[in-house]
């Protein structure tokens, strides 16, 4: 088992951890996103409980409340790339034996990205730092608000969330009547950009971008909003809330996450020389300090 560096900190990301999309990997697909219940499998139960405590604490006025925390975007003012390389003192405790930084995750995806589409260069940067709301792990925040799926407070949960039938036991929202329905306190095809969602990385991230007055454009900020939003994208929950608009944004998740898989590559960027072209991207759309 690797030794932990004084500075650095167990970072475990279930949503990361089991990805069903088996494209990159070297996985069979029965293997990917397997949250069976097993006490006797470490790693299947640190998963389990992280997701246990999300879904308990994880109510309206709770993200509310963080939101009125972090939303002051007064934590720390750093560019992106100071941020990128702050990422690499955390660490994924789904594998300890493996020295993975993450900026070799987020150029990775990146790549990937800009093989595929090669004229959207917005695209690229998109993968790049679409993980950086998980900064907030430095700050006291729990692993179970910064990472994992996320899913919509405020109304009856959907049914594809993993560990559905029993983890949400004991969360206040669901003897609420006014959250609690189908609908609870949405309107009918309000569109996902009208939701409150469960407090994590990628809402978080996707508020950065509009405070500092991003020049990416809307559908790669929704992308980083809603990567993690399996039961939408994935498991077809929240159909009855969704808009007409919402089509095209899950259109570019879907596209975003056939990158955004933490596997064990054997192709390791050499990203000393992939710096120049992403700083020009960074210059572009999100030059600066930045503040989180």
């Amino acid at each position: 088992m690797r030794i932990l560096k004084e500075h650095e900190i167990f970072f475990l990301d279930p949503s990361e951890l089991l990805r069903p999309e088996p494209t990159f990997a070297d996985k069979s697909p029965s293997q990917f996103r397997d949250y069976s219940v097993d006490t006797e499998d470490p790693l299947k139960e640190r998963v389990r409980r992280t997701y246990r405590e999300m879904h308990l604490n994880q109510t309206v006025d709770f993200v509310m409340g963080r939101r009125e925390h972090w939303l002051k975007f007064n934590t720390i003012k750093m560019t992106v790339r100071e941020a990128l390389e702050k990422l690499n003192d955390l660490v994924d405790e789904s594998d300890p034996d493996l020295d993975l930084p993450n900026i070799i995750h987020a150029f990775q995806a990146a790549e990937r990205a800009r093989s595929e589409f090669p004229e959207h260069d917005w695209l690229h940067l998109t993968a790049l730092i679409h993980d950086l709301g998980k900064i907030m792990a430095f700050y006291n925040e729990p692993q179970w608000a910064v990472v994992g799926d996320t899913f919509v407070v405020g109304c009856r949960w959907g049914d594809s969330i993993v560990y559905r039938n029993d983890s949400f036991v004991g969360n206040p929202d669901g003897d609420n009547p006014n959250y609690n329905t189908e609908y609870g306190m949405y309107e009918p095809n309000c569109g996902i950009d009208n939701l409150l969602m469960s407090w994590g990385h990628d809402e978080y991230m996707y508020s950065v971008l509009k405070h500092n007055k991003t020049k990416l454009p809307d559908v790669a900020c929704n992308i980083i909003r809603f990567h993690s939003f399996y039961p939408w994208h994935n498991g077809g929950d929240y159909k009855h809330l969704e808009a007409p608009k919402d089509a095209e944004t899950r259109k570019w998740v879907l596209i975003f996450n056939r990158y955004d898989l933490y596997t064990k590559s054997e192709v390791v960027p050499d990203i000393e020389a992939l710096w120049p072209y992403y700083q020009t991207l960074i210059d572009k759309y999100l030059p600066g300090v930045l503040e989180f």
